[in-house]
């Protein structure tokens, strides 16, 4: 099939790439004529797990193709992707402005029938928007459909060549059926296709990550309630996690979420229960548990140094949002360092692909470690705030080696107490008891 995907961020760039991997001519529009030019020449311009690899067969197959041009993407592509950024807008909702201009451009240059789908998360009624931002200006048979995307950033490419589910919102059969043919191939195990109406389907993006947002949220505050009394939140998620009703995933606590859609979209589905005279009371308390989370270290720290911080250096483990990718977009980290600068104290950090773009936005306001180990050179204490693989095995005598003291502050609980108790750490972590 021939099909055009508008927008070569996270999601347009892994929805071309994994649509063309299954031998669809695609053909991505971005208005970015450097970003095109690099991706024209290989150059991928996100970090995602696996995905580099089926961009450039793609690129070598002439399957997957990039331009500046929506002219050239609207007269190839029977399906139209619109893969959009939704900033959030001052008010908590979700912009729609790139969406809707994009679909106004449509209107005035489609020729013949398209699909026109939906992909970016917007919020209820959006696909109505769209169809008469295109209606407005065209007499061409058209159809618009919902299709949003369930990728997780580190396993985006797994998520979508191998779904738990596809939703599709259309209310045309004719519609329905081209999206039925085009995602066929990656359901062959069975795993469903979801037809529904576009309102429905706009929604359950929404509802699934709030609910999400909301576990994670939930499991936090029994991990801050059992410092409180004395409890294990990890022997609690283990004996709640065990309960099918429950489920083990999304149990485990830290310092809060982060990324592009969890707190994006709390707040964008707030806001619409607002403009429907409707009080999201619970999404309320989520985000803002959620932001009180992302420094829950800080209080520690400062405890542990009794309220004097100025002039200490602080080692840093992990950037990014979370590991598998070198998105900040929220990142508990930002906040942390935030705190910690504000108060006097210096951040040497490292993340094994986020440093580039902390860079880009701090500048000089932090230090930058090449390796993990050398963040640590006579720092006053390690602080992780990302749980990447490679910190979860650490060589224990060189951080005390090169630490001035062995103190840890974990944002993510890598560490089992007992063993930081036997190697002689000072170890913070949440929800659990401190060792000293």
């Amino acid at each position: 099939m021939k099909i055009t995907v508008i927008g070569t961020g996270y999601v347009g760039l892994v929805t071309g790439t994994c649509l063309a991997e299954t031998g669809n001519n695609v053909i991505c529009v971005d208005i970015d004529q450097d970003k095109v030019t690099k991706m024209q020449q290989g150059i991928i311009p996100i970090y995602e797990p696996h995905l580099e690899n089926l961009f450039k067969r793609n690129i070598k197959a002439e399957r997957l193709k990039f331009t500046t041009s929506l002219d050239d993407g609207l007269a190839h592509g029977e399906i139209i992707f619109l893969a959009l950024p939704t900033p959030e807008d001052e008010d908590g909702s979700a912009d729609l402005s790139y969406v809707l201009g994009v679909a106004d451009q449509i209107g005035k240059k489609i020729q013949d029938y398209k699909v026109i789908v939906d992909k970016s998360t917007v919020p209820v009624g959006t696909s109505d928007k769209v169809k008469a931002a295109i209606a407005k200006h065209t007499t061409v048979d058209f159809d618009v459909v919902s299709n949003p995307e369930f990728l997780r950033e580190g396993f985006a490419v797994d998520d979508f060549m191998k779904p738990e589910r596809i939703v599709v919102g259309a209310s045309s059969t004719k519609a329905a059926e081209l999206m039925k043919k085009l995602y066929n191939p990656f359901v062959r195990s069975g795993n469903p296709i979801l037809i529904m109406d576009e309102r429905s389907a706009e929604l359950t993006k929404y509802a699934a990550n709030a609910f999400l947002a909301t576990k994670i949220t939930f499991m936090n505050e029994i991990a801050n309630f059992c410092e409180k009394v004395g409890a294990d939140v990890d022997k609690v998620r283990a004996g709640i996690g065990t309960d099918s009703r429950i489920g083990k995933r999304f149990l485990f606590p830290g310092i809060g979420y982060g990324g592009s859609c969890f707190p994006k979209d709390v707040k964008a589905l707030y806001k619409s229960g607002l403009d429907n005279d409707f009080h999201f009371k619970i999404l309320d308390a989520v985000d803002t548990i959620n932001q009180k989370q992302k420094t829950a270290l800080v209080p520690k720290i400062l405890n542990h140094f009794n309220n004097d911080i100025s002039g200490k250096t602080f080692a840093m483990w992990g950037l990014a949002f979370k590991p598998e990718t070198d998105d900040i977009r929220e990142a508990p980290a930002l906040y942390i360092i935030a705190e910690l600068l504000a108060k006097g104290a210096k951040v040497i950090a490292f993340d094994p692909e986020a440093m580039e773009n902390v860079k880009n936005k701090l500048g000089d306001k932090i230090q930058f470690a090449a390796k993990a180990y050398d963040a640590l050179e006579n720092a006053d204490a390690l602080i992780i705030s990302t749980e990447w693989n490679m910190f979860r095995t650490p060589n224990f005598d060189v951080l005390k080696e090169k630490l001035k003291n062995p103190i840890i502050f974990d944002g993510r609980n890598l560490y089992d107490l007992a063993k930081m108790q036997d190697l002689d750490f000072t170890y913070y972590s949440i929800g659990r008891k401190t060792i000293k």
